[in-house]
């Protein structure tokens, strides 16, 4: 099977299309932001689309095309940020971006996993890559940093939607969480068991913060970054 990015956009030959991948993609990300990736369907992009289920198929050949054309879309849809030439500021500015994409479009969160591999994607890889390229790692060496970069974004913006959705399934705030749970809370205390478990839950002031999100964010990203900069100067020093 070849890959939509192998494919042109139209036909060489026969009347003008009457949409184009663009409108299509466009489509699909409208209707998973309002109603959830599994909304996506060939027959639903045709409704939305006021045209039969099978002309959408003379744009598309399956539903994974239409993934692939919905994460490309985000990711082009604000500009990357400006390098800097230092790699911890540059890669700091990325993974920022990366995850406002996933918190503005929580259903990028389950295609998180798919190689992005059209044009936006694979600039979004470059520009990770060229952050690290001078700084004496192998190619090797860089792309497990970039790897790294991108399962911490991703599983921390994950965990941050799995926070949402729970607020919104509940209807409590986490405070209004916290005071459900006082009386719980009050056994644990007293049972002597988990001492450092208490003592985060009494004395931590992050997890208690107002910006706590992005709070836990940027201080996990830093420590990321430290250990990032340990492997640059070994690699530098061999």
């Amino acid at each position: 099977m070849d890959v939509i990015w192998m494919r042109p956009e139209r036909a060489a030959r026969g009347p003008k299309p009457a949409h184009s991948r663009a409108e299509i993609a466009h489509v699909c990300v409208h209707v998973a932001d309002a109603d959830g990736l599994d909304a996506v369907s060939m027959r639903r992009v045709a409704a939305e689309l006021g045209t039969g289920t099978t002309s959408v198929y003379r744009y598309v050949a399956s539903k994974e095309d239409l993934f692939d054309l919905m994460v490309d879309l985000v990711l082009g849809s604000a500009p990357l940020p400006e390098p800097t030439g230092y790699w911890p500021d540059d890669l700091r500015a990325l993974a920022s971006w990366q995850r406002e994409r996933i918190l503005r479009h929580p259903w990028m969160a389950e295609l998180s996993g798919r190689p992005a591999v059209g044009p936006h994607g694979l600039a979004v890889q470059e520009r990770g890559l060229r952050a690290l390229d001078g700084w004496g790692l192998s190619i090797d060496e860089m792309v497990i940093l970039v790897d790294a970069l991108n399962a911490y974004v991703q599983g921390h913006a994950v965990r941050e939607l799995s926070d949402r959705a729970a607020t919104q399934r509940s209807g409590q705030d986490v405070e209004a969480w916290m005071d459900a749970h006082a009386a719980y809370a009050r056994t644990v205390i007293e049972s002597g068991r988990f001492p450092l478990v208490v003592r985060a839950w009494l004395d931590a002031e992050e997890p208690h913060a107002a910006d706590r999100t992005d709070r836990s964010f940027r201080h996990g990203l830093d420590r990321l970054l430290d250990g990032f900069a340990m492997s640059i100067r070994a690699s530098r020093e061999r």
